[in-house]
C-alpha cells in the first residue's frame, strides 16, 4: 500500500495525459435528486484513461530497455496509450492484435506510430504471442493492468478527483477489467478521503473481479460477455486483486440495457458519446443510487470514448428498456381485428413502440410488442397485471436477451413439423469464412432450419440457429460444436423461441 502511494504520487503522466475535468451531470443529478459527477477520461489525446499508466511504465524505464523497444497484446485502448507512451519516449513500439480486431482500432494504433502484429483469433492467442515475441527481442512488455507502476498512473485519476472536489464525496464508482484503474484509484482515496467509499462496476456477465474476491483468490472465469469489451478480461492481475480486495467497499453488476442507459444518459448531460465500458460506472452508480437513498455527492469515472459508430444503433434499441421507459411483451390473442382494437385501447393511451405479428391461420395470435412507459419499471408490472386481467395471456420478454437480439426481428409465424429442431445462440468471430466453418462442422443429413445474424458492431457476431438433428445423434452434434469452438448456449426451451419459433408439429 505504502508504495502504491508513493508511486502515485510521483506517478510521469503529464508529459502526455491531460487532467480532465469533473463534470456536474444535472439532469441525472435532478433525477436522482443528489449531485452526481462525472470525471471525463474520455477527454484523453487517446479517448481513454490507458494513456496514464503506459506512459507511466514507459517513462520508469532505463535508456537501455527504451532502445530495445516495447510491447502488448491489446485490441483497444491500451494498444492506443502503448502506442502513443513510446511516440513521446522515441522507442518502438509493437503491438500485438487479434485478427478479429476491427480495422479502426489498427489503423488508429498504425497512425501513433505502433507496427501492428496481427495474431490469433483471441486475446489470449495475441498475449501469448506478445510474450514470444519479447523472449525473442528483448522488449520491455507493457501489461495492461497488472504492474505497479501501470496501476500507479491509472491512480492519478483518483489523486485528480480527491483535489478537485473539496466536499466530501459519498462514492466513487470505478469500472473493472482487469482491476489496474479500480486498484489504483482506490489506493489514493482510501489513502486521502478514507471515509469515501470506493465501488467497482462489472458487467453482470463479466464478473471478474467479483468473482476473484468471491472466492478469495484469482480465478480465470471460461468466458465473458463482449458488449463492454473494454472490461471483457477473464482473468484480474494478481497485483490488482491485492489491492482490490483489501480496498473496494463493494462491487456492483450491471447489465447490458442497464450500460446503454447509462450511455443515453451521458449524451443527455453532456453530448458525449462514452463506449460501452466507459458507462459501466455510471450505470452502476445509477444501481447502487437506488438501492441507497441519500444526498452525498457520487462520482462516476468515464473510462473512454472509442466506440465504433454502428454499434449506437444497438445501444439506442436498448437504452429505453435499461432505463426503464419500454416493455417488450409476447401477447397472445384471438386473431380478430376487433381483439387488435380492444387490445390497443387496453393500454390507456400508452405508446406502441413495436408491433410484430404474421397471420398463423389457427385463430390465434402471437404478438411481439413493445410498450412506452410513462413511470418506470414498476409501470410494467402493473400493466403486465392489467392485461392479464383483461385476459390476455403475457409473458414478459423485457429480461430475455434472445428475444431483445434475435426474436424480435424474426416474428413472422411458425414452421411445422420439426420434431428434432434445436435453436442454438452462437458467438460468431467477426471475419470472413465464420460461416462457412460454421455450416462445414454440420453433417449433411442435418438440416439448418433458422439462421439469424445481425450486426451490432462488436468484435464478434451474434447468431441464432436452428438444426434438426435426430435424438440419436444429439451426442454427435455436440461434439461438433465442442470441436468448433463457437461460444453458444441452448434456447431450445427460451420462452421467446418456443412461443414465437417453435417447430414442433
Amino acid at each position: 500500500m505504502q508504495d502504491t502511494i508513493r508511486r502515485i504520487l510521483t506517478a510521469r503522466v503529464y508529459d502526455v495525459a491531460e487532467e480532465t475535468p469533473l463534470d456536474p451531470l444535472r439532469r441525472l443529478s435532478a433525477r436522482l435528486d443528489r449531485p452526481v459527477l462525472l470525471k471525463r477520461e474520455d477527454l484523453q489525446p487517446v479517448f481513454s484513461f490507458k494513456i496514464r499508466g503506459a506512459y507511466n511504465k514507459i517513462a520508469n524505464l532505463s535508456e537501455a530497455e527504451l532502445a530495445r523497444g516495447v510491447i502488448c497484446a491489446s485490441a483497444g485502448n491500451h494498444a492506443q496509450g502503448v502506442a502513443l507512451a513510446a511516440a513521446r519516449r522515441n522507442t518502438p513500439a509493437t503491438i500485438v492484435m487479434p485478427t478479429t480486431t476491427p480495422g479502426i482500432k489498427v489503423a488508429a494504433v498504425r497512425a501513433l506510430g505502433g507496427e501492428v502484429v496481427l495474431h490469433g483469433d483471441s486475446f489470449d492467442e495475441a498475449y501469448a504471442h506478445a510474450r514470444h515475441l519479447e523472449a525473442q527481442t528483448g522488449a520491455a512488455f507493457i501489461h495492461p493492468f497488472d504492474d505497479p507502476d501501470v496501476i500507479a498512473g491509472q491512480g492519478t485519476v483518483g489523486l485528480e478527483i480527491a483535489r478537485q472536489h473539496a466536499d466530501p464525496i459519498e462514492a466513487v464508482f470505478v469500472p473493472i477489467g482487469g482491476g489496474g484503474l479500480a486498484a489504483g484509484v482506490a489506493a489514493i482515496l482510501k489513502f486521502l478521503r478514507p471515509e469515501t467509499r470506493v465501488i467497482g462496476v462489472e458487467p453482470v456477465d463479466a464478473p471478474t473481479m467479483k468473482s476473484a474476491i468471491d472466492a478469495g483468490e484469482v480465478v480465470a472465469l471460461n468466458e465473458v460477455g463482449l458488449f463492454a469489451d473494454g472490461v471483457a478480461v477473464r482473468r484480474a492481475g494478481d497485483q490488482t486483486f491485492a489491492l482490490c480486495n483489501a480496498l473496494l467497499d463493494e462491487i456492483v453488476l450491471v447489465d447490458t440495457d442497464a450500460i446503454c442507459a447509462a450511455i443515453k444518459d451521458i449524451f443527455d448531460d453532456s453530448r458525449a458519446i462514452a463506449e460501452p465500458s466507459g458507462a459501466v460506472a455510471l450505470a452502476g452508480l445509477k444501481a447502487w443510487s437506488a438501492a441507497h437513498p441519500g444526498s452525498g455527492s457520487l462520482i462516476a469515472i468515464n473510462s473512454g470514448a472509442n466506440v465504433n459508430f454502428d454499434r449506437l444503433r444497438h445501444v439506442a434499441e436498448r437504452a429505453e428498456i435499461g432505463e426503464g421507459a419500454e416493455a417488450l411483451l409476447a401477447v397472445a390473442m384471438k386473431d380478430d381485428r376487433d381483439d387488435y382494437r380492444r387490445f390497443l385501447n387496453s393500454l390507456d393511451g400508452r405508446s406502441v413502440t413495436e408491433f410484430n405479428y404474421r397471420w398463423s391461420g389457427d385463430g390465434l395470435a402471437q404478438i411481439f410488442v413493445g410498450v412506452a412507459l410513462r413511470n418506470g419499471p414498476h409501470e410494467r408490472d402493473d400493466l403486465i397485471q392489467s392485461l392479464r386481467a383483461g385476459g390476455y395471456a403475457v409473458e414478459d420478454m423485457s429480461d430475455n436477451e434472445t428475444a431483445k437480439l434475435h426474436v424480435r426481428y424474426m416474428v413472422g409465424g411458425r414452421t411445422v413439423g420439426l420434431p428434432h429442431e434445436r435453436i442454438l445462440r452462437f458467438q460468431f468471430p467477426e471475419r470472413p469464412g465464420a460461416f462457412l466453418r460454421f455450416l462445414n462442422s454440420l453433417q449433411p443429413a442435418w438440416a439448418m432450419t433458422l439462421f439469424h445474424y445481425r450486426n451490432h458492431g462488436d468484435d464478434v457476431g451474434r447468431v441464432l440457429a436452428g438444426i434438426c438433428v435426430p435424438p440419436q445423434e444429439q451426442h454427435l452434434l455436440e461434439d461438433a460444436l465442442a470441436l468448433l469452438g463457437y461460444p453458444y448456449v441452448d434456447e431450445t426451451a427460451n420462452p421467446a423461441c418456443r412461443l414465437f419459433l417453435d417447430g414442433v408439429a
